[in-house]
């Protein structure tokens, strides 16, 4: 069990690093319409949507994406504890 616990968080973790990615190109002009940004968004925005519609902009500043990694953070300390449980 250790071993999926394990996997799952990496997996976790490589989701939290594509993320960092896919906002910072917002910061430069048509990164996300190159093949790349174009992938990550297909990654990216179904996860990132709901937190949209629910976390409000603060004036041109989108937070979502900060409530979004603080679930995903959740998610791997979760993870963390159930291995301390079962393993």
């Amino acid at each position: 069990m250790g071993i999926v616990i394990g996997i799952v968080a990496s997996i976790i973790n490589i989701y939290m690093w594509a993320l960092i990615i896919y906002i910072l190109m917002g910061w430069f002009p048509n990164a996300r319409e190159s093949a790349f940004g174009q992938m990550l968004a297909r990654i990216c925005e179904p996860y990132l949507e709901p937190f949209r519609r629910f976390v409000p902009p603060i004036g041109m500043i989108d937070i979502s994406p900060i409530v979004a990694f603080f679930v995903l953070r959740l998610a791997t300390k979760g993870l963390d504890e159930i291995l301390k449980i079962f393993g």
